[in-house]
Formats: structure tokens, sequence, C-alpha cells
């Protein structure tokens, strides 16, 4: 299925000062660093139910890590906000198709 994880699986495993320096700096989730979201409005991302996403997506369709962003909810299985530009809805039909 969404694999960005490589051969270790080590966001399964709980934070530990030898691994948080890897997740994070130099590691799976570096990108993040470079994520246009980051300088922007978090509410934006996770509007209230009925809200528009149009901001958030407009962010995101100009981010260069949308990618790595849409992979780590889907592997994660995030339920709420907008990631790699997808809803929550948006990212359960791509699992649904991509099963």
């Amino acid at each position: 299925m969404w694999n960005i994880l490589g051969d270790g699986d080590i966001l399964s495993t709980p934070l530990t000062a030898d691994n948080v320096d890897y997740l994070f700096d130099d590691g799976l989730l570096a990108w993040q660093e470079q994520a246009l979201c980051a300088q922007t409005d978090p509410e934006a991302f996770f509007p209230e139910k009925g809200g528009s996403t149009r901001e958030a997506k407009g962010v995101c369709a100009m981010c260069e890590v949308r990618q790595e962003c849409l992979e780590y909810a889907l592997a994660n299985d995030e339920r709420f906000g907008i990631w790699g530009g997808l809803s929550e809805r948006e990212r359960r039909k791509l699992k649904k198709a991509a099963e």
C-alpha cells in the first residue's frame, strides 16, 4: 500500500533521544521543514465542518513537498485537515481506489 517508511517502520517506534534527530533533522519527517503550511495560518488547514478548503489547497498546490505530505497522511491515517492538497474525504476515496 503506502510505503514512505522504507525498510524499517520507525514511525511505529516510540520517540527517544536516539531517534528523534533522525526523524526530524534528516530523516523521514525532514520534508516538514520545507512545507509551506508551516509558514501559513494552521486554521486554514483544519476548517470547521462545511468550511472552505480553498486557501489550504491553494497553498498545497504551490508546495514542493506536497507528495511527501500526502504519503505521510495516508500512511498514518490522518483523519482531519488538508494534507498534500486533499481533504479527509478525498484521501479516503484515494485509498479506496488503490485497494
